[in-house]
Protein backbone atom coordinates (compact mmCIF):
# COMPACT_ATOMS: atom_id res chain seq x y z
CA UNK A 1 0.00 0.00 0.00
CA UNK A 2 1.97 2.69 -1.39
CA UNK A 3 -0.16 5.64 -1.52
CA UNK A 4 -0.02 8.42 0.94
CA UNK A 5 -3.54 8.09 1.59
CA UNK A 6 -5.81 11.30 2.03
CA UNK A 7 -6.90 12.80 4.82
CA UNK A 8 -11.09 12.93 4.64
CA UNK A 9 -10.06 8.45 4.20
CA UNK A 10 -9.35 8.74 7.90
CA UNK A 11 -11.99 10.43 9.24
CA UNK A 12 -15.31 8.84 10.57
CA UNK A 13 -18.91 9.57 11.59
CA UNK A 14 -20.34 7.96 13.96
CA UNK A 15 -23.98 5.29 14.15
CA UNK A 16 -25.86 6.00 17.35
CA UNK A 17 -24.07 2.93 19.03
CA UNK A 18 -20.65 4.40 18.35
CA UNK A 19 -19.35 2.38 15.37
CA UNK A 20 -17.47 4.28 13.29
CA UNK A 21 -18.27 4.88 9.78
CA UNK A 22 -15.94 6.39 7.44
CA UNK A 23 -17.50 9.92 5.84
CA UNK A 24 -16.26 9.07 2.23
CA UNK A 25 -17.12 5.70 0.83
CA UNK A 26 -17.49 4.30 -2.94
CA UNK A 27 -20.97 3.83 -4.65
CA UNK A 28 -20.86 0.72 -6.87
CA UNK A 29 -24.17 1.53 -8.48
CA UNK A 30 -23.55 0.64 -12.86
CA UNK A 31 -20.20 -0.74 -11.73
CA UNK A 32 -20.90 -4.37 -13.65
CA UNK A 33 -20.17 -7.23 -11.42
CA UNK A 34 -17.27 -8.09 -13.35
CA UNK A 35 -15.52 -5.19 -12.60
CA UNK A 36 -16.64 -4.67 -9.24
CA UNK A 37 -13.51 -6.29 -7.39
CA UNK A 38 -10.95 -4.43 -9.78
CA UNK A 39 -12.85 -1.49 -8.46
CA UNK A 40 -13.64 -2.25 -4.89
CA UNK A 41 -9.48 -3.24 -4.35
CA UNK A 42 -8.53 -0.37 -6.44
CA UNK A 43 -10.33 1.80 -4.01
CA UNK A 44 -9.15 0.10 -1.07
CA UNK A 45 -5.42 1.09 -2.26
CA UNK A 46 -6.46 4.07 -2.46
CA UNK A 47 -7.75 4.28 0.93
CA UNK A 48 -11.19 3.90 1.38
CA UNK A 49 -12.58 2.01 3.71
CA UNK A 50 -16.83 1.92 3.21
CA UNK A 51 -17.66 0.13 0.27
CA UNK A 52 -21.83 0.32 -0.80
CA UNK A 53 -23.58 -2.38 -2.67
CA UNK A 54 -27.06 -3.07 -2.86
CA UNK A 55 -28.56 -6.32 -4.10
CA UNK A 56 -30.88 -4.48 -7.09
CA UNK A 57 -26.89 -3.57 -8.17
CA UNK A 58 -26.46 -7.07 -9.36
CA UNK A 59 -22.47 -6.73 -8.91
CA UNK A 60 -22.41 -7.85 -5.00
CA UNK A 61 -20.61 -11.19 -6.17
CA UNK A 62 -18.12 -8.93 -7.27
CA UNK A 63 -18.06 -6.39 -4.56
CA UNK A 64 -17.76 -9.36 -2.14
CA UNK A 65 -15.10 -10.95 -4.42
CA UNK A 66 -12.76 -7.47 -3.83
CA UNK A 67 -13.78 -7.40 -0.05
CA UNK A 68 -12.27 -10.92 0.60
CA UNK A 69 -9.00 -10.01 -2.14
CA UNK A 70 -8.24 -6.29 -1.52
CA UNK A 71 -5.12 -7.81 1.34
CA UNK A 72 -7.13 -6.09 4.40
CA UNK A 73 -9.03 -7.89 7.02
CA UNK A 74 -12.30 -8.02 7.13
CA UNK A 75 -13.12 -5.98 10.12
CA UNK A 76 -11.25 -2.99 8.41
CA UNK A 77 -13.30 -2.39 5.81
CA UNK A 78 -16.75 -1.07 6.39
CA UNK A 79 -19.44 -3.10 3.80
CA UNK A 80 -23.19 -2.49 3.17
CA UNK A 81 -25.62 -3.74 1.16
CA UNK A 82 -29.25 -3.49 0.50
CA UNK A 83 -32.79 -5.55 0.55
CA UNK A 84 -34.60 -5.01 -2.57
CA UNK A 85 -37.34 -2.53 -2.89
CA UNK A 86 -39.69 -5.29 -3.61
CA UNK A 87 -39.31 -7.19 -0.55
CA UNK A 88 -41.88 -6.59 1.68
CA UNK A 89 -42.21 -10.28 3.16
CA UNK A 90 -40.56 -11.26 6.76
CA UNK A 91 -39.64 -14.74 5.28
CA UNK A 92 -38.78 -13.49 1.95
CA UNK A 93 -36.17 -10.76 3.86
CA UNK A 94 -35.30 -13.22 5.74
CA UNK A 95 -33.66 -15.54 2.65
CA UNK A 96 -33.21 -12.56 0.74
CA UNK A 97 -30.73 -11.43 3.49
CA UNK A 98 -29.01 -14.70 3.78
CA UNK A 99 -28.42 -14.92 -0.08
CA UNK A 100 -26.66 -11.37 -0.34
CA UNK A 101 -24.15 -13.30 2.16
CA UNK A 102 -23.71 -15.91 0.62
CA UNK A 103 -23.39 -14.24 -3.06
CA UNK A 104 -21.15 -11.85 -1.29
CA UNK A 105 -18.90 -14.90 0.28
CA UNK A 106 -18.79 -12.91 3.52
CA UNK A 107 -20.23 -13.84 6.78
CA UNK A 108 -21.66 -10.43 7.72
CA UNK A 109 -22.08 -7.37 6.57
CA UNK A 110 -21.80 -3.68 8.45
CA UNK A 111 -24.85 -2.77 7.47
CA UNK A 112 -27.64 -3.42 5.51
CA UNK A 113 -30.70 -1.13 4.59
CA UNK A 114 -34.29 -1.65 3.08
CA UNK A 115 -33.56 0.09 -0.41
CA UNK A 116 -36.95 1.60 -0.91
CA UNK A 117 -39.89 2.32 1.29
CA UNK A 118 -41.91 1.50 -1.93
CA UNK A 119 -41.31 -1.06 -4.44
CA UNK A 120 -39.24 0.49 -7.32
CA UNK A 121 -42.68 0.65 -10.01
CA UNK A 122 -44.62 2.40 -7.12
CA UNK A 123 -42.10 4.69 -5.45
CA UNK A 124 -43.58 7.41 -4.10
CA UNK A 125 -46.84 5.90 -5.20
CA UNK A 126 -50.24 5.92 -2.99
CA UNK A 127 -49.86 2.70 -1.93
CA UNK A 128 -49.32 1.75 2.09
CA UNK A 129 -46.28 -0.39 2.26
CA UNK A 130 -46.77 0.25 6.09
CA UNK A 131 -46.65 -3.39 7.29
CA UNK A 132 -44.33 -4.78 4.70
CA UNK A 133 -41.50 -2.44 5.76
CA UNK A 134 -42.21 -3.74 9.56
CA UNK A 135 -41.69 -7.28 8.36
CA UNK A 136 -38.67 -6.48 5.99
CA UNK A 137 -37.16 -4.63 9.33
CA UNK A 138 -37.96 -7.32 11.36
CA UNK A 139 -35.68 -9.66 9.51
CA UNK A 140 -32.90 -7.39 9.58
CA UNK A 141 -33.33 -7.34 13.40
CA UNK A 142 -33.10 -10.93 13.61
CA UNK A 143 -29.98 -10.90 11.48
CA UNK A 144 -28.44 -8.14 13.42
CA UNK A 145 -29.04 -10.12 16.79
CA UNK A 146 -27.76 -13.32 14.83
CA UNK A 147 -24.55 -11.27 14.34
CA UNK A 148 -25.23 -11.48 9.81
CA UNK A 149 -24.99 -7.76 10.05
CA UNK A 150 -23.62 -5.21 12.69
CA UNK A 151 -26.33 -2.40 11.87
CA UNK A 152 -29.66 -2.09 10.32
CA UNK A 153 -30.79 1.01 8.40
CA UNK A 154 -32.98 2.41 5.32
CA UNK A 155 -32.74 4.06 2.15
CA UNK A 156 -35.08 6.52 0.36
CA UNK A 157 -37.25 6.99 3.49
CA UNK A 158 -39.59 9.69 4.33
CA UNK A 159 -40.39 10.78 8.00
CA UNK A 160 -43.56 8.76 7.82
CA UNK A 161 -41.78 5.66 6.72
CA UNK A 162 -39.17 6.26 9.36
CA UNK A 163 -41.74 6.72 12.19
CA UNK A 164 -43.33 3.61 10.98
CA UNK A 165 -40.57 1.49 12.73
CA UNK A 166 -39.16 3.69 14.94
CA UNK A 167 -42.82 3.11 16.90
CA UNK A 168 -43.05 -0.19 16.15
CA UNK A 169 -39.88 -1.52 15.44
CA UNK A 170 -37.29 -2.65 17.96
CA UNK A 171 -34.17 -1.71 16.82
CA UNK A 172 -34.18 1.96 15.24
CA UNK A 173 -32.53 2.74 12.17
CA UNK A 174 -28.86 3.58 12.07
CA UNK A 175 -28.77 5.07 8.94
CA UNK A 176 -30.51 6.35 5.91
CA UNK A 177 -29.70 6.81 2.90
CA UNK A 178 -31.01 9.86 0.31
CA UNK A 179 -30.15 11.49 -2.58
CA UNK A 180 -28.76 14.45 -1.41
CA UNK A 181 -26.58 16.59 -3.66
CA UNK A 182 -26.12 20.22 -4.43
CA UNK A 183 -29.48 21.41 -5.98
CA UNK A 184 -31.21 18.65 -3.89
CA UNK A 185 -30.96 19.26 -0.38
CA UNK A 186 -33.71 17.56 1.56
CA UNK A 187 -33.13 19.46 4.71
CA UNK A 188 -35.89 19.27 6.87
CA UNK A 189 -35.33 15.45 6.72
CA UNK A 190 -31.17 15.54 7.66
CA UNK A 191 -32.07 17.81 10.67
CA UNK A 192 -35.66 15.37 11.95
CA UNK A 193 -32.96 12.52 11.28
CA UNK A 194 -29.69 13.91 12.83
CA UNK A 195 -31.41 14.68 15.99
CA UNK A 196 -32.75 11.20 16.32
CA UNK A 197 -29.12 9.85 15.65
CA UNK A 198 -30.02 8.75 12.58
CA UNK A 199 -27.13 8.92 10.43
CA UNK A 200 -27.81 10.28 6.66
CA UNK A 201 -25.49 8.71 4.20
CA UNK A 202 -26.20 10.97 0.57
CA UNK A 203 -25.84 8.75 -2.90
CA UNK A 204 -25.14 10.34 -6.28
CA UNK A 205 -23.46 13.88 -4.38
CA UNK A 206 -22.68 14.50 -7.53
CA UNK A 207 -26.47 14.24 -8.96
CA UNK A 208 -25.08 11.23 -11.59
CA UNK A 209 -22.88 14.01 -13.22
CA UNK A 210 -25.58 16.21 -13.83
CA UNK A 211 -23.98 18.99 -11.71
CA UNK A 212 -21.05 19.34 -13.71
CA UNK A 213 -23.30 21.24 -16.35
CA UNK A 214 -24.18 24.46 -13.74
CA UNK A 215 -22.33 27.28 -14.34
CA UNK A 216 -23.05 28.93 -10.87
CA UNK A 217 -21.67 25.67 -8.88
CA UNK A 218 -18.38 25.66 -11.01
CA UNK A 219 -17.97 29.49 -10.17
CA UNK A 220 -17.59 27.87 -6.69
CA UNK A 221 -15.52 25.58 -7.13
CA UNK A 222 -13.23 27.66 -9.39
CA UNK A 223 -13.26 30.02 -6.34
CA UNK A 224 -11.71 27.53 -4.10
CA UNK A 225 -9.39 25.90 -7.31
CA UNK A 226 -11.14 22.41 -6.72
CA UNK A 227 -13.63 20.63 -9.65
CA UNK A 228 -16.86 20.56 -8.90
CA UNK A 229 -17.32 16.80 -8.09
CA UNK A 230 -15.00 18.06 -5.53
CA UNK A 231 -16.87 20.68 -4.55
CA UNK A 232 -20.22 18.65 -4.18
CA UNK A 233 -18.66 16.07 -2.00
CA UNK A 234 -17.18 18.22 0.39
CA UNK A 235 -20.73 19.86 0.00
CA UNK A 236 -22.38 16.69 1.61
CA UNK A 237 -19.37 15.87 4.53
CA UNK A 238 -20.30 19.06 5.49
CA UNK A 239 -23.77 18.76 6.05
CA UNK A 240 -23.00 15.95 8.40
CA UNK A 241 -23.60 13.06 6.06
CA UNK A 242 -21.51 10.23 4.42
CA UNK A 243 -21.05 11.06 0.87
CA UNK A 244 -20.89 7.80 -1.32
CA UNK A 245 -19.60 8.44 -4.94
CA UNK A 246 -19.99 5.88 -7.20
CA UNK A 247 -16.92 5.58 -9.74
CA UNK A 248 -14.88 2.67 -11.15
CA UNK A 249 -12.15 5.06 -12.57
CA UNK A 250 -9.22 4.84 -9.88
CA UNK A 251 -8.25 8.55 -11.09
CA UNK A 252 -11.21 9.53 -9.71
CA UNK A 253 -11.13 7.77 -6.67
CA UNK A 254 -8.32 9.80 -5.89
CA UNK A 255 -9.64 13.04 -7.32
CA UNK A 256 -12.91 12.78 -5.28
CA UNK A 257 -10.98 11.86 -1.59
CA UNK A 258 -8.45 15.41 -2.44
CA UNK A 259 -10.85 17.24 -0.10
CA UNK A 260 -8.44 18.80 2.05
CA UNK A 261 -10.09 23.12 1.88
CA UNK A 262 -13.43 23.91 4.17
CA UNK A 263 -16.41 25.22 1.81
CA UNK A 264 -17.27 28.54 4.07
CA UNK A 265 -20.34 29.02 5.88
CA UNK A 266 -21.46 31.57 3.00
CA UNK A 267 -21.10 29.41 0.15
CA UNK A 268 -22.67 26.55 1.95
CA UNK A 269 -25.76 28.68 2.27
CA UNK A 270 -25.69 30.11 -1.07
CA UNK A 271 -24.71 26.24 -2.26
CA UNK A 272 -28.32 25.11 -0.33
CA UNK A 273 -30.40 27.55 -2.06
CA UNK A 274 -29.99 25.86 -5.54
CA UNK A 275 -32.62 24.08 -6.96
CA UNK A 276 -32.07 21.35 -9.64
CA UNK A 277 -33.92 19.26 -11.40
CA UNK A 278 -33.09 17.85 -14.30
CA UNK A 279 -31.14 14.32 -14.65
CA UNK A 280 -30.95 14.09 -18.78
CA UNK A 281 -30.73 10.84 -19.78
CA UNK A 282 -31.03 9.64 -16.04
CA UNK A 283 -34.50 11.35 -15.30
CA UNK A 284 -35.96 7.54 -15.93
CA UNK A 285 -35.02 6.29 -12.75
CA UNK A 286 -37.62 6.05 -9.79
CA UNK A 287 -35.00 8.17 -7.76
CA UNK A 288 -34.18 10.96 -10.18
CA UNK A 289 -37.39 11.42 -11.59
CA UNK A 290 -38.26 13.94 -9.26
CA UNK A 291 -41.34 12.36 -6.86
Amino acid sequence: MGEKTSQILTENWSLADGTPVPKLGLGTWFIDDDKAAEAVRAAVEIGYRNIDTAQAYGNERGVGEGIRTCGLDRDQVFVSSKLAAEVKDHDEAVSSIDATLERMGLDHLDLMLIHSPQPWDDFRGQGNYDEGNLAAWRALEEARAAGKVRAIGVSNFQQHDLENLLTNGTVPPAVNQVLAHVGNTPDELIAWCQERDILIEAYSPIAHGAILEAEEVRRIADRYQVSVPQLCIRYVIQLGTVALPKTANPEHMRSNAQLDFTISELDMAALREIRFTDYGEHSAFPVFSGK
